[in-house]
């Protein structure tokens, strides 16, 4: 099972990475086939396979010979990992394809915000539309936890957005990321999306400094949000509930 699991998160990885391309260029996902993003040429079959391609073509494209973005394989194994982590946490079921999704799309969303500074709206809605449904049906989590999830998650950060304008004169937060953290909210409920929101701040402020301490970004320039949300997000998402119940139980 382990082996499928892996060739099927390949698989979604390689889908991912055409999302996270053409989603922010206003293209279609499915049509038409894929294709050299420098020359335009058609790929083959061969040309297609997760992380195998790349390396046997030697990171560059064989009809045009520039070199293929580093992004491709590190998404397809990055989408492996995480995917069979979630499946190693919920096994097969149900509950793995609810928080499966949820991890599609903070990876994506992640990327996108990395490259473009932006998260896009049909990204999220999708997650919106999806977690709305699946609350419904009564997976994972029940309506009103993810309602409260998502008044929490957005809410909070729309707060702190409206603090920056007022406070600094100046954008703190992105609607992207408002809407995004909406989206968690909605999947994983209110308990795991303080947790997610704790744990993005934290991991924001150390990285950030670290791009600060080694000049790779200097104050003042933007660094995008939604990679820490995402990153809070999935840690929650697996190990939320255990550091909870376990902080609940050593401190209180």
């Amino acid at each position: 099972m382990d082996l499928l699991i892996i060739i099927l998160g390949l698989l979604i990885g390689s889908f991912l990475n055409v999302c996270i391309y053409r989603i922010p260029c206003g293209e279609s996902i499915i049509y038409p086939g894929s294709r050299c993003t420098l020359c335009g040429t058609k790929l083959k079959p061969l040309e297609l396979v997760p992380v195998f391609s790349f390396v046997f073509l030697k990171g560059r494209c064989q009809h045009c010979g520039q070199p293929i973005s580093w992004r491709y394989p590190a998404v397809e194994l990055l989408t492996v990992l995480l995917i069979w982590l979630v499946y190693r946490r919920y096994g097969i079921g149900l509950a793995a394809i609810y928080y499966a999704l949820l991890t599609c799309i903070l990876i994506v969303a992640a990327f996108i915000d990395m490259e473009h500074q932006i998260i896009p709206d049909g990204l999220v809605l999708i997650g919106c539309v999806t977690g709305l449904a699946f609350n419904l049906m009564g997976i994972s989590i029940n309506f009103l936890d993810g309602l409260y999830g998502l008044i929490i998650g957005a809410g909070s950060l729309l707060l702190v957005a409206v603090f920056s304008l007022f406070v600094f004169r100046k954008e703190g937060i992105g609607g992207g990321d408002i809407k995004f953290m909406a989206t968690i909210g909605l999947y994983l409920g209110w308990r795991l999306t303080v947790f997610a929101l704790i744990l993005s701040v934290y991991i924001g402020g150390v990285v950030s400094l670290l791009l600060l301490i080694f000049k790779i970004k200097r104050r003042g320039d933007y660094i995008p949000y939604g990679p820490f949300i995402a990153i809070g997000s999935f840690i929650a998402m697996l190990y939320g509930e255990s550091i909870i119940n376990w902080y609940i139980l050593s401190f209180w």
